[in-house]
């Protein structure tokens, strides 16, 4: 028997109904296709209606993932949701997704680390994996932070859309799945990205409860980190950038995206983008892409994947993986 690892047996995903473009952003705001194009990429971005919240979201992908594994719920061990909008601050989306999936044998809890929150929950649960205590995972990567944009602040609410996106683990032996994890924090750099009321510094909101961003501070650490965590992943499964059959980056701003992997040498037919349609959904851009990425048949079984996100915090992660299905 080989060495344990968590492999990907199953994706889905899902996206609010309404979309909103860059049209009609300019009728809100001081702004214009062109100029959003020029400088993000995004060309619309899907937007929850008041009464969805982030778990509506995260069930729907999950059930999607399940059907695609042919597992049933309650044959989960854990469920791990990456999110940085729960629904609210307690109990854990996680436990009001096991709740409703009625997965009564997982065990559940959520993990902060934004927009590289699916990453840092498939780091997690590989070790969980490879440490036999659990071996049939739900994962998903879910946010709703359109609930938390300033409609009146042009440069950021241009960029963020809602969704979720989700992927069922499974224990194989067979050498396929997460072959490596690199994880990057920088604490220091947090202040640049951040939405400072509703947590217990300020419980009352007074400081506001919209996103505040310094765009090139982050802009800075994405491009750095995003070629960072792709190179050092690869040196950890003793690959390189010629061994990448897809690259599936955080979905946040083209110009980030183009940088790295002109920096890297990589061809844009091996790396997926989406983010025109969709904006940046934190936690669920890469599932999201993932599951596009599967259902048009752009991976296939032994091919090496690499999932690289950034995001507040500020936070990086990266998986390589060999595609188990």
């Amino acid at each position: 028997m080989g060495k344990l690892r968590a492999g990907i047996f199953g994706v889905g995903s899902c996206l609010p109904e309404k979309v909103v473009t860059n049209e009609d952003l300019s009728k809100m705001v001081d702004t214009s296709d062109e100029w959003i194009t020029e400088r993000t990429g995004i060309k619309e971005r899907r937007v929850t209606n008041y009464e969805t919240s982030t778990s509506d979201l995260a069930l729907a992908a999950a059930e999607l993932a399940l059907e695609d594994a042919h597992m049933d719920p309650g044959e989960l061990d854990l469920i791990l949701v990456g999110t940085c909008t729960p629904d609210m601050l307690f109990p854990s989306t996680a436990c009001i997704l096991q709740d409703r999936l009625q997965a009564k044998n997982a065990k559940a809890f959520d993990l902060s680390a934004a927009c590289s929150g699916f990453n840092y929950c498939l780091a997690t649960v590989s070790s969980f994996v490879a440490s036999e205590m659990f071996k049939n995972i739900l994962v998903v990567g879910a946010d709703t932070l359109t609930k938390y944009v300033d409609w009146s602040d042009r440069s950021t609410c241009v960029l963020f859309g809602d969704g979720a996106g989700a992927a069922v683990i499974k224990a194989t032996s067979d050498g396929s799945g997460i072959l490596s994890n690199y994880l990057i924090t920088e604490g220091g750099g947090g202040k640049h990205l951040i939405m400072p009321g509703g947590g217990s510094r300020d419980p009352e909101m007074k400081h506001g409860r919209f996103i505040k961003m310094n765009g090139k501070e982050v802009f800075k650490f994405a491009v750095r980190s995003l070629e960072e965590s792709i190179i050092e992943s690869l040196k950890q499964a003793n690959l390189n950038i010629k061994d990448i059959d897809l690259l599936i980056p955080h979905q946040a701003n083209i110009r980030i995206i183009d940088h790295a992997i002109k920096k890297l040498n990589l061809p844009k037919e091996k790396v997926y983008v989406n983010l025109h349609k969709y904006g940046n959904t934190s936690a669920a851009s890469i599932p999201i892409a993932l599951d596009e990425a599967v259902k048009k048949s752009k991976i296939k079984k032994g091919d090496i994947v690499i999932l690289s996100g950034f995001g507040a915090g500020l936070t990086c992660g990266a998986n390589v993986i060999k595609w188990s299905k």
